[in-house]
């Protein structure tokens, strides 16, 4: 059985997105904080690692957390980064979308 036969089996409609997010729920993700200086001043980024970009759409979830944390960001390599220190307020906004949180 796959994850596009399970709204069928449940008898549930496809608009209800239940492959989606039972999708969600089987990544786990990261969370951390970088500190980078590259011969500048210290610069804080959180870096949101573990999805699997052929399910989870890295663009748009990057630009719905930006817009949450209004703060500026970019998928590089499979990982969201965000500017600043949001592990305080990154998980709980992550398990509202869906996510499973490691840590």
């Amino acid at each position: 059985m796959s994850d596009s036969d399970l709204g069928s089996i449940a008898g549930l409609p496809d608009d209800l997105g239940i492959d989606d997010d039972l999708a969600r729920s089987q990544q786990r993700v990261s969370i951390r904080v970088d500190t980078r200086r590259y011969g500048k001043p210290v610069t804080v980024v959180t870096v949101v690692s573990g999805f699997d970009p052929s399910v989870t759409d890295l663009d748009d979830l990057a630009s719905a957390l930006k817009s949450r944390l209004a703060v500026g960001g970019t998928v590089n390599d499979d990982r969201i980064e965000l500017q600043g220190d949001h592990e305080a307020a990154l998980p709980e906004i992550l398990r509202k979308e869906g996510f499973d949180v490691a840590g």
